[in-house]
């Protein structure tokens, strides 16, 4: 009785929207597992492919898990990614720049960027809507003012390298027709995207910060009353996310090798999808970037349930993915309204 007490306070509480997320994945993955084994569907390579494709999207889905915890929004995050691609690109190829110099340039770009958007949304008290709306169109913009051709990366031999890289698994290798055995493998983005999820991880669960944005989101009135700067909170939010969202372009860049203008379009409403369904509230204050990162993984199934079948549309994906946002919104709605009842 204690135990079972014990777990329906556990799935009371934040762990119920992560609970709902990671047993629609593993079940998803079940089915495509029965249904599509014989396209491959159960190789490790298949799984690590969703990571590879998807590296990207996990750091800018960790990015935005940050900002909507506080209870804003970064609808920008696509276009800064697309910006960055671009910028690498012309660094690269027509400057002839060093590749680290060119990814640091790129970085400290989104620090700058996101520094900016803070400052206006958590200082001067701008809508977040509205000043990201306005980061959105002004990335897309210069982004074209660099080119508006397509620039690809072919000259810059180190970068090609880190793009290229197969960093090789020691388990869950499989024998080819000609009996080589064939070892799975991830390229360095995979690894950035990891590293950078479990670090933000951490820094939400363990550190002070972490709990300032969640104090933030949840009731800002309170977060003042307990002493927490929420300025400064918000402010520091918006620089991380901007920081993230130039890593993000960098391991979207390490797959394409590449910038061209419509790079990335619609990248932040896959972010916030992502987030969503891992269970962050939008209304703030509820959130992780495990539930995130299970958000990405769903996305990345469905698009190899697409690939596996062959005769689905890809905007499949698209639409699937949204009749999952809204049920993970109304989810929340009544998580809310129950969560709410019980105080009463």
């Amino acid at each position: 009785m204690k135990n079972r007490q014990l777990f329906r306070n556990k799935l009371d509480g934040t762990n119920f929207l992560l609970f709902v997320t990671v047993a629609l994945f593993v079940v998803m993955y079940i089915l495509g597992l029965i249904i599509y084994n014989d396209q491959g569907f159960g190789k490790t390579q298949t799984f690590l492919n969703m990571l590879i494709d998807n590296a990207g999207l996990i750091i800018a889905a960790s990015g935005m898990t940050v900002i909507l915890i506080t209870g804003g929004i970064d609808i920008s995050i696509g276009s800064v990614i697309g910006l960055v691609c671009m910028m690498l690109a012309y660094f690269m190829q027509h400057l002839q720049m060093n590749a680290w110099m060119a990814i640091a340039l790129v970085l400290l770009f989104g620090i700058v960027f996101g520094a900016v958007q803070g400052f206006l949304i958590s200082y001067l008290k701008l809508q977040p809507f509205i000043i990201t709306l306005a980061g959105m169109f002004f990335c897309r913009g210069l982004t074209a003012m660099i080119s508006a051709n397509q620039i690809a990366i072919t000259d810059n031999k180190t970068f090609l390298n880190i793009a290229n890289k197969d960093i090789y698994l020691f388990f869950g290798a499989t024998v080819n027709k000609h009996g080589v055995k064939m070892y799975p493998f991830v390229h360095p983005g995979v690894i950035v995207a990891l590293i950078t999820m479990l670090t933000i991880w951490y820094i939400c669960k363990y550190t002070k910060f972490g709990r300032n944005l969640f104090a933030v989101g949840g009731n800002e009135t309170s977060a003042l009353l307990m002493g927490i700067n929420v300025r400064k909170t918000k402010f520091t939010a918006y620089v991380l996310n901007g920081f993230l969202a130039a890593l993000a372009g960098f391991a979207f860049c390490l797959n394409t090798t590449s910038g061209f203008v419509e790079q990335a379009r619609g990248f932040e409403m896959e972010a916030i999808a992502s987030s969503v369904i891992g269970g962050t509230l939008l209304t703030g204050g509820v959130g992780t970037v495990i539930g995130s990162f299970f958000g990405v993984l769903i996305k990345a199934t469905i698009e190899t349930f697409i690939r596996c079948n062959g005769t689905l549309s890809s905007w499949w994906n698209k639409i699937v993915l949204s009749a999952l946002l809204c049920f993970f919104i109304v989810l929340q709605s009544i998580f809310a309204i129950i969560k709410n009842n019980r105080k009463k």
